[in-house]
């Protein structure tokens, strides 16, 4: 059997056949407003409200206090109780770049990993987190090297990605392909705003359901419905990754 841990997240859960698999890391990705930062935090406040697992939160592009706001605006009124605790740490921009080195970055975060007992972790965003280094091997040595590091400490992660395609399949860059899941978040425009789905296109060592789903953002974060879109019906054999 397969470990896994739950999102805790309305529908998601479902469509990944129970959630997301133990000590994996899995890309979110999607264009801006999509959706990625609500579900990591709510990723990282379930874990704690509803299975008693503890989170790390690396925010390249928001301190603390952000953090803080937006989960309170979504209704995760414990947020604060929570990274009061201990039961959420939160390394905030202020932190991560202040030695524009991501070694001296590392050594803060694997200090914390051995003091402390987390078992999910959340990197906003791999954009952000690119610019520590010089070209892309670079990058993609010290992500596998990370990634490696944050499996062995029996973390499980979601790390989000910028794209700025529509659809996932016209924009795919090598990250998918280092990290063991891929969900995409995707959003197209109608008369009255957007519409919003998921997409769940990977996830090593275990089915799921590959179709496109409707979601919503609502007061208490992201609800997936379980009917599938009509522009969704996308084969393993049609599927880019």
């Amino acid at each position: 059997m397969i470990e896994q841990t739950k999102t805790g997240i309305e529908g998601l859960d479902d469509i990944l056949n129970g959630g997301i698999v133990k000590n994996s890391t899995t890309l979110v990705s999607g264009n801006p407003g999509a959706g990625k930062s609500i579900l990591c935090l709510q990723y990282i406040y379930n874990g704690v409200e509803q299975f008693d697992e503890k989170g790390i939160y690396l925010s390249f592009e928001e301190d603390e206090e952000d953090l803080r706001e937006a989960a309170e605006s979504i209704g995760f009124e414990k947020w604060g109780e929570f990274v009061d605790n201990g039961d959420i740490k939160i390394y905030d921009k202020q932190v991560l770049l202040r030695e524009n080195d991501f070694t001296s970055s590392l050594d803060i975060l694997l200090e914390e990993l051995e003091e402390g007992d987390y078992d999910r972790l959340v990197l906003d965003s791999l954009a952000m987190f690119a610019l520590f280094f010089e070209n892309e091997k670079e990058k993609r040595t010290y992500l596998l090297k990370f990634t490696d590091i944050l499996s062995d400490s029996g973390l499980t992660t979601l790390m989000t990605n910028e794209q700025g395609a529509v659809f996932p399949d016209t924009e795919i860059g090598l990250e998918n392909y280092l990290t063991d899941g891929n969900i995409y978040l995707i959003q197209t425009p109608t008369e009255n705003g957007v519409s919003r789905y998921v997409w769940v296109a990977k996830m090593r060592k275990q089915n799921i359901e590959t179709d496109i789903y409707p979601m919503e953002i609502d007061a208490g974060g992201i609800k997936v419905h379980q009917n599938a879109s009509a522009f969704s019906m996308m084969s393993e054999e049609e599927s880019p990754i």
